[in-house]
């Protein structure tokens, strides 16, 4: 017997307790048989206006991220999900290796899928691209790291806009218009793709509209993790609404 509503698929999905942006995206990107269940890491909703502010957030995901992981599986989902990007991100590419390693353990071995990796993996859906711009919510400590893991898979950081957001649920009040602006900051005739990071800036949208207008790869962390983690469990759906990534690969 299978799950009745989740027959095809059950995701477990661990976002920060103050992200009200990845839940409702990637639900509106399910498809028939596919089911999302949210587990939350505790973190509370602290200014930041700093490097060190920006740190203590990451101290205070690593303290609750295990223990939100161990209540989701509890569902016996099929896949752990990730729905957070700076920790993904940081240290690099052996970091997010690690971090991978550190989840599977945690998650009773399943399998897992991660924001930096989900977009590396997707960016080599285009093609060859090489020389990419990225958008972040974050400040410079973490845009640093970003840079540092997307160099650590070959590519090269053409532009960079850290949006600097003032408090982790602020980062849900970006507007569509400040993202269409920071996207159209960080395009150039030498960039061969754009990415966003955050998974508390809703962009999938912009994203895919950015895209069309561009005319070449615009990826939403939101839509990159959701669509690896349907992709590497075997379902192939195509959905449309949300860009090239998950309507054609």
């Amino acid at each position: 017997m299978v799950d009745s509503l989740g027959y095809r698929l059950k995701l477990g999905i661990v976002a920060p307790s103050t992200n009200t942006s990845v839940q409702p995206e990637m639900d509106d990107m399910r498809p028939v048989g596919v089911t999302n269940h949210f587990g939350r890491a505790f973190i509370p909703d602290n200014p930041i206006t700093s490097d060190a502010d920006f740190e203590q957030l990451m101290v205070d995901i690593r303290a609750s991220m295990e223990a939100a992981v161990e209540h989701v599986i509890t569902c016996d989902p099929d896949r752990l999900v990730m729905g957070m990007s700076s920790e993904t991100f940081w240290d690099g590419a052996a970091g997010a290796a690690a971090l991978e390693k550190r989840m599977r353990e945690a998650a009773g071995g399943r399998p897992v899928t991660m924001g930096s990796d989900a977009v590396n993996d997707a960016l080599q859906r285009f093609g060859k691209i090489r020389r990419i711009a990225v958008v972040t919510p974050y400040m410079p400590v973490a845009d640093k790291q970003v840079q540092r893991y997307f160099e650590d898979c070959g590519y090269e950081i053409v532009a960079l806009e850290g949006l600097k957001c003032a408090s982790p649920v602020l980062i849900a009040h970006t507007s569509e218009r400040q993202l269409r602006d920071a996207i159209l900051k960080v395009d150039g005739p030498d960039v061969e793709a754009i990415v966003q990071v955050g998974t508390n800036l809703a962009a999938a949208r912009v994203a895919a509209m950015a895209e069309f207008w561009l005319d070449k790869p615009v990826l939403a962390i939101n839509t990159a993790i959701y669509w690896h983690a349907l992709r590497t469990s075997g379902v192939d759906d195509k959905v449309q609404g949300f860009g090239s990534l998950l309507a054609d690969h």
